[in-house]
């Protein structure tokens, strides 16, 4: 009986570690306008885009997500993703409406950040500086955690599909 209780607490103590290691998604606040939990996923050799997502929340008047930039990126666009009939397509879109006193979810499978011409791998653990500018509020930057590939982060379930 002792041996398994402590084989439980030996798998415990190592899923927990497991999941301290993964990177926490990170926080930024410009004007009214506050970002929570922004990451992006870990990429391999070779890939030459990845998602950002967040949640932008608004606590002031409405306001757009016009533009994001990324030194680790040749440009970083703004996107959705919506179906057109029966087929999901991606595509670039000129802003992302923010709501007065309301909040828009950027996740894998929807409105997203897309990196593109990716410079070097994002390897998990590391961070990844995002210039956000919003229209009303300004400019902020985020620090976006990379998270490991297979890892959806910010507690957001499902995998990016481009």
């Amino acid at each position: 009986m002792k041996r398994n209780t402590l084989l439980n607490a030996l798998l415990i103590a190592a899923v927990g570690f497991g999941l301290a290691s993964t990177a926490q998604a990170q926080s930024a606040k410009v004007g009214s306008v506050q970002i929570e939990n922004a990451y992006t996923r870990a990429t391999v050799p070779g890939q030459m885009a990845a998602g950002g997502f967040m949640k932008i929340e608004n606590k002031g008047a409405a306001d757009q997500l016009v533009s994001a930039s990324s030194p680790v990126a040749g440009e970083v666009q703004l996107h959705e993703m919506a179906m057109d009939g029966n087929v999901m397509k991606m595509r670039q879109v000129k802003d992302i409406p923010v709501p007065a006193g309301g909040a828009v979810e950027l996740k894998p499978g929807g409105l997203h950040l897309m990196f593109m011409n990716i410079k070097a791998p994002l390897a998990a653990g590391e961070t990844v500086p995002v210039k956000l500018k919003f229209a009303k509020a300004g400019e902020v930057e985020v620090k976006m955690p990379v998270n490991a590939m297979g890892n959806p982060g910010g507690g957001h379930g499902g995998a990016m599909k481009h």
